[in-house]
């Protein structure tokens, strides 16, 4: 028999903070995140020997030829590394994911139902288990509780959905498609080395001005760890959470805020070609003549491409970028209001504007507050539905620049539901969070190609299916610990995502090369652990 609660605990507001009575006062960080009473700047100036430059304030300039060859030789990235644009959002806490948002079943995929019981564990009540029939759909579901628009199957009142939805525009959504991993993590504890930023860095992942960032100042960009396997300390994330941040990556210096940016760049091109001939000319009488040369040359090209690339300060700025917030052939996907007043909008702007552009190679966007077993369904519901705005922002926001994109989405640990209903507005008679439960947790990832929609590996529908769950849950509600490795062990769960990673870019046959000492196991293991052929050969 379904059971109710007479009164159910109000619902809190989005940002507030939650008091949990099973948990002790937070003290870590970590915990602090969590709960939601922490919110989740770095300056990248020019490596020059002089500081040359200031404000920038006209449109882009055109670097002479003579000096656009010698960036390669001065180790400038152009055009990042050529790789997909990698985000990945860090719900700190132990977010539901599997069930009422990401459709989860038995070992022939999402869509091989578990039972009754096992869906009301992860919080869908008898009336809404996904295969049962829905004789009022919501627009672009399907009838049966699910809904497939993205490829990877959502619950069709997932929050999650929602909210990517209102973010994402409907015509893009037939060029995604995702897999879901179910797989234990431990619930409230630092030590979770989730986060995937370093595996995606060695995997090739690199950006224009910055390899890595992430919106919390920590050794892996977000709330969870990182496998110390792969820790990189020269890539290590630089924190960026709101517009200024961005802007504040580069200085340009005082030159360009007293000529045009034409004409400084020209003033700084001259300074290349009037110091390389006198440096022809000198001895320095070390016997690192040739570097100390070369660190100088460099240096004024270096700042000659700063101005060069970045003299316009629209080219960084989040506000006015019309794709973000709106303007000409754009509607907003944040308002500045937004951006203004909601702080994980303009992280998440941050981020996928340093991201998206090849700036940065990966970033990492931590919200915090997914603890939310608190009594109710309603406060999950919320802080799900502005995830998934998120996400979606980010998904329209590769669309609308025309490059590929892949999303990871995890959390620490998860919850179970005993039964109980929430029947308020934004419980929507769905089951209520009751604890933390590592078993039942599981991550996801997206990915966008504006060519077409990624396709699944596999010769056959049946095959494809069991590449886009990649391992199953038991008929309990229970992740099958044995199905993978990377089922039972975070840190191989970071593996299997860089493996899917490379096999975007056609790159997994290098994956033992780039992973020498990586537990995925053999050939056979990691082609089942891959989702989708390659969209993009090596560059993009």
């Amino acid at each position: 028999m379904r059971r109710t609660f007479t009164k159910l605990p109000a619902a809190r507001p989005v940002d507030a903070p939650l008091l949990l009575d099973d948990h002790a006062r937070p003290e870590t960080r970590r915990e602090f995140i969590a709960r939601g009473f922490l919110r989740g700047a770095a300056m990248v100036t020019a490596p020059t020997v002089f500081s040359l430059f200031g404000n920038p304030r006209e449109a882009q300039a055109a670097l002479s030829s003579d000096i656009a060859a010698l960036r390669t030789s001065c180790g400038i990235r152009v055009a990042g590394a050529g790789k997909i644009p990698f985000i990945c959002f860090d719900l700190a806490g132990g977010a539901n994911i599997a069930g009422s948002n990401v459709i989860v079943g038995g070992q022939g995929g999402q869509l091989d139902f578990i039972t009754t019981a096992g869906y009301s564990k992860l919080g869908l009540p008898g009336a809404m288990i996904p295969g049962l029939a829905d004789t009022a759909p919501p627009t672009g579901a399907n009838n049966d509780h699910t809904d497939t628009r993205l490829g990877l199957a959502f619950h069709s009142d997932s929050a999650f959905l929602r909210g990517i939805m209102e973010r994402f525009g409907a015509a893009n959504a037939a060029n995604v498609n995702g897999a879901v991993i179910p797989a234990r993590s431990e619930n409230d504890t630092g030590n979770n080395p989730h986060n995937p930023m370093y595996g995606i860095f060695r995997a090739g992942a690199d950006g224009e001005l910055l390899s890595l960032i992430g919106s919390v100042n920590s050794d892996s960009g977000g709330n969870s760890m990182y496998p110390v396997s792969l820790f990189d300390a020269k890539a290590r994330p630089v924190k960026i959470d709101r517009p200024t941040d961005v802007t504040g990556l580069v200085d340009t210096g005082k030159l360009v805020g007293m000529l045009s940016q034409s004409d400084a760049v020209a003033v700084m091109e001259s300074i290349v070609r009037i110091s390389d001939r006198k440096l022809g000319r000198v001895d320095t009488a070390v016997s690192s003549d040739a570097v100390i040369k070369d660190l100088v040359r460099c240096g004024y090209v270096k700042s000659a491409d700063l101005a060069d690339r970045f003299g316009d300060p629209t080219e960084l700025s989040v506000l006015a970028d019309q794709r973000i917030t709106g303007g000409g052939a754009y509607s907003p996907i944040f308002t500045s209001a937004e951006i203004g007043s909601d702080g994980e909008f303009a992280k998440t702007a941050s981020v996928m504007k340093l991201v998206v552009n090849g700036y940065a190679g990966a970033g990492c966007i931590t919200m915090g507050g997914f603890d939310y077993h608190t009594g109710n369904r309603a406060d999950g519901e919320r802080r799900d539905l502005r995830a998934g705005r998120c996400i979606g922002a980010c998904l329209e926001y590769a669309a609308r620049v025309g490059v590929p994109l892949m999303i990871y989405v995890f959390s620490d640990g998860s919850l179970f539901s005993n039964g109980m209903i929430d029947t308020s507005a934004d419980g929507r008679d769905k089951g209520v969070w009751t604890g933390d439960d590592q078993n039942t947790a599981a991550s996801f990832f997206l990915v966008y190609n504006p060519n077409g929609r990624p396709q699944l590996v596999g010769g056959s529908a049946t095959e494809q299916a069991r590449h886009q769950q990649l391992g199953h849950f038991r008929m309990s509600g229970d992740v099958e610990s044995a199905a993978t490795p990377a089922a039972n062990n975070v840190n191989l769960l970071v593996e299997a995502v860089a493996l899917n990673y490379m096999a975007l870019h056609g790159e997994q046959a290098q994956f033992p090369v780039r992973f020498p000492r990586h537990g995925l196991g053999n050939a056979t293991m990691m082609d089942r652990l891959t989702a989708f052929n390659p969209i993009v050969n090596g560059t993009i």
